[in-house]
């Protein structure tokens, strides 16, 4: 009971932290007269993957690499069936938005390459460092094609990030109780998923595909299901595509170019296959101009229910 708890409280420090550390950050940016521009491609998105950064960090630093890569393996699936499946409930997600093309390409790339660099004895350093020049690539691209056309980049969710603080003594605030609270909520959430594998007999790489990575996409999918009561279709769609290449540049790239990384053989033989048809799938939609109606959401939930079932 210990562990649940634990796993849960942690869950909840790093939604919030990630939260407080995204406003206030923002805020910040916005006193200083940074570029909105900026603030969406760096600090929001940063923030809004804090919480899967700092639990595939602490997963590795405690040597349940199943965890970490679980993590981010589970998330981007649970970004697609999850996040895109339960606001389509609400309202019509069109997946072909302006600007999204070249962003869903990158993303089945990104998963390529990490499937490739998988296969070959985990994720080293090196590994690391080349999944982090793509992801500075890609925002580099973003940065000069939005200044280009005028585009909104697909990470910005400037416009979701709601009652920021005035006071700078808030804003300092925000920032730092997120800087704590993330290192605290990971620590908790590894520990507490780590119990819980033991006591159930589960691997850890179970336990970081399902508990961990839908904990830590809880703000993604809070966004998802708030843009599509707010009828803003294009907020869910990229979130999920934004976020899902972030876990993967940098999240993995960032923690394995720290410590390496060990990869389970599930990992290889079965999940990173569904990761990667759940991005195909996204971007099919994309390309047919599918809508994704609520039958297409209840679809896509029931496959997730299935594939997390289908783990243990």
């Amino acid at each position: 009971m210990l562990s649940i708890l634990t796993l849960i409280a942690g869950l909840v420090v790093l939604v919030f932290a990630g939260d407080y550390l995204v406003r206030g950050a923002v805020a910040l940016a916005e006193k200083l007269s940074i570029d909105p521009l900026i603030i969406g491609l760096t600090i929001v998105a940063f923030g809004t993957s804090a919480p899967e950064l700092f639990v595939s960090l602490q997963a590795a630093f405690d040597g349940v690499s199943g965890i970490a890569i679980g993590n981010v393996v589970g998330s981007n699936i649970a970004n697609v069936f999850l996040v895109l499946g339960a606001p389509a409930l609400l309202m019509t997600i069109n997946c072909r938005e302006n600007g999204l093309a070249v962003s869903q390409a990158v993303m089945v790339g990104m998963s390529v390459v990490v499937m490739i660099l998988m296969a070959f004895d985990g994720l080293s350093r090196v590994d690391g460092a080349i999944l982090l020049a793509m992801m500075g690539a890609y925002l580099g691209w973003q940065i000069m094609a939005a200044r280009k056309c005028g585009m909104a980049p697909i990470s910005d969710y400037h416009d979701d990030v709601a009652d920021l603080p005035q006071e700078n003594w808030k804003t300092i605030t925000f920032i730092l109780g997120g800087l704590v609270g993330l290192p605290i909520g990971a620590w908790m959430t590894v520990e507490g998923a780590a119990h819980i594998a033991r006591m159930l007999g589960a691997s850890e790489t179970a336990i970081g595909l399902t508990i961990v990575a839908i904990g830590t996409s809880l703000p993604e999918l809070v966004t998802s299901v708030m843009a599509a009561w707010r009828k803003s279709g294009a907020v869910a769609i990229g979130t999920v595509v934004g976020s899902n290449i972030f876990n993967i540049g940098l999240i993995l790239g960032g923690t394995a170019l720290i410590l390496p990384l060990d990869v389970d053989a599930r990992i290889i033989s079965i999940d990173m296959w569904v990761m990667l048809a759940a991005s195909l799938l996204v971007v099919a939609l994309a390309y047919w101009n599918i809508p994704l109606k609520k039958l297409g959401g209840l679809a896509m939930l029931a496959l997730f229910a299935a594939y997390i079932l289908s783990i243990f």
